[in-house]
């Protein structure tokens, strides 16, 4: 896992073995980091990362100047090592906090350029990441959903849907507002 563009570009990060994650893959999030670059500004934008785990998406949005980074994950081992890299890299834009992503969805009414879920592959209704985001209004005008999830998952039929992605294993399903 690596950072693969901005100010830490070619930066390596290894993380722990304890903790319980499925890093998004360098080949797929430079593909996605392409098609953000297409549409974004990245520097003006703020972003949540849901199910945060290494923290590997919000640490490449950072390194890429993107101003606000808020990263949510239940593990308290993978909210420290965010932590930990956050500080090693000097990040002040990025904010990491240990929660329930749908407990936050509901009671926190920020509102985001992007927000990516890299929920757990098995969870059976990613669907509902989409419903409490629109439901709650979370996205700004023209800002985007992005939903990891494996090809077995079809997230196409959900409100707001408007393209999916697929870099070999890894697909990316996009909402916008």
């Amino acid at each position: 896992m690596r950072i693969i563009s901005g100010k830490h570009k070619g930066k390596s990060i290894i993380a722990p073995k304890n903790l319980p994650v499925r890093p998004t893959t360098d080949f797929a999030k430079e593909g996605l980091f392409n098609i953000l670059g297409n549409e974004f500004n990245i520097e003006e934008i703020e972003v949540l990362d849901l199910f945060s785990g290494t923290g590997n998406i919000a640490l490449e949005f950072a390194s890429r100047g993107a101003k606000k980074v808020m990263c949510i994950d239940l593990n308290h081992n993978c909210v420290s090592f965010i932590k930990k890299m956050k500080r090693e890299l000097e990040f002040t834009q990025i904010s990491v906090f240990r929660n329930d992503t749908f407990r936050y969805l509901k009671q926190y009414p920020q509102t985001y350029d992007i927000i990516f879920a890299d929920p757990p592959y098995d969870m059976k209704d990613m669907g509902k990441i989409a419903e409490l985001v629109f439901e709650n209004k979370l996205l700004n005008e023209n800002g985007w959903l992005i939903i990891e999830h494996d090809r077995r998952t079809d997230l196409s039929e959900e409100a707001h849907f408007v393209t999916a992605r697929k870099y070999s294993n890894v697909n990316f399903s996009i909402f916008e507002n």
